[in-house]
C-alpha cells in the first residue's frame, strides 16, 4: 500500500484532492468532464484492482469537476468477480493515505419501490448486507469492530439534496440491500427485500462503505436505477438492460454532483 501511496502522489504532481469519487455505471462519462485531468491506470498501482466488468474504465483521473479538486476512480471490482468482499481494499487505503477524507460511491441498481422507476436517482441512507460477507473478514484488529449506525455522512446526503433541489432533479432517497451476484435476484427474494426494508437491490458498493468506515472517511452514496426489480413486471432481468438504462439516471446523477461540487460542501 506504500508503493501505490508513493506512485500516486508522484503521479498527482501536486495535485491534493481531499474528495473521491468512485464512478458506477452510467457516471463514466463524467471522467471526461474533468479539467486539467491526469489519468492514472490502475495497472500501474499496486494493489488496485483490475475490473472485469463492461463499462468499467479501470484508471484513476484526477483534476477538477465544476471547479473542485476530486480524484475519479472510473472502475471498481466486484465481490461476484473474485468472491473477495476486500477486493476495493488496497484502492481505498491508498486514498486515505494521500489525504482523501471524503467518499462518494454510485452505482447501478434495480428498484424494489414501483413508485421508482428506471431512471430514477436514489440517495442511499442506510443499507442491507445481505451478501453473508464482509470485507473485514480476517482483519486482526479490534478496529474491525466497525460501528455503522451514521455509515452514510448526514452533512454530504445533506448536500446532495440541496443540489438536488436547486437543479430541478428529483431525488429518492431509501435503503440499498447487497446481493451477492452476479445472477440477479429471485421474485421471491425480491418480495423478502422489500418486507426487510429495502428500496433498491444491487451488487456493489457496501462493501466500499464499510471499508471507508473502517478507514475513517466520510461517505454518501446513490443509485442510479435500471430497472424494476425480478419479478415486478414479469420480464425477465439481464445485464444489457443495466448498460441500456443506466446513462440516463446517470445523466441526471451527473448534474446534482456537478452543482454539488460548484456549490461546495463541508
Amino acid at each position: 500500500m506504500n508503493e501505490a501511496v508513493g506512485r500516486l502522489v508522484e503521479r498527482l504532481d501536486g495535485r491534493m484532492p481531499s474528495i473521491a469519487l468512485v464512478l458506477g455505471s452510467g457516471l463514466g462519462g463524467l471522467a471526461g468532464e474533468v479539467e486539467d485531468a491526469v489519468r492514472i491506470p490502475y495497472a500501474e498501482l499496486p494493489g488496485f484492482p483490475a475490473s472485469g466488468v463492461t463499462g468499467h474504465a479501470g484508471e484513476i483521473v484526477a483534476g477538477n469537476l465544476a471547479g473542485r479538486p476530486v480524484l475519479l476512480l472510473a472502475g471498481r471490482a466486484h465481490y461476484y468477480e473474485h468472491g473477495n468482499a476486500a477486493a476495493m481494499r488496497p484502492a481505498l487505503e491508498t486514498l486515505a493515505g494521500i489525504g482523501v477524507t471524503k467518499l462518494i460511491l454510485t452505482n447501478a441498481a434495480g428498484s424494489v419501490d414501483p413508485d421508482m422507476p428506471p431512471g430514477s436517482v436514489m440517495l442511499i441512507t442506510d443499507h442491507i448486507n445481505f451478501s453473508g460477507s464482509n470485507p473485514l473478514f480476517g482483519e486482526p484488529t479490534d478496529r474491525r469492530f466497525v460501528g455503522l449506525t451514521e455509515a452514510y455522512d448526514a452533512g454530504l446526503r445533506a448536500a446532495f439534496e440541496k443540489a438536488a433541489q436547486a437543479t430541478g432533479t428529483k431525488l429518492h432517497k431509501g435503503v440499498y440491500m447487497w446481493f451477492s451476484g452476479p445472477s440477479f435476484e429471485t421474485p421471491a427474494e425480491i418480495r423478502m427485500a422489500r418486507v426487510m426494508g429495502a428500496t433498491a437491490v444491487g451488487m456493489s458498493t457496501v462493501p466500499e462503505v464499510i471499508l471507508a468506515r473502517f478507514l475513517g472517511l466520510r461517505v454518501a452514496a446513490a443509485s442510479v436505477i435500471t430497472n424494476l426489480a425480478a419479478g415486478m413486471t414479469g420480464a425477465e432481468l439481464s445485464h444489457q438492460e443495466t448498460k441500456d438504462m443506466a446513462p440516463i439516471g446517470g445523466a441526471r446523477l451527473a448534474t446534482v454532483l456537478k452543482h454539488m461540487f460548484s456549490e461546495g460542501f463541508d
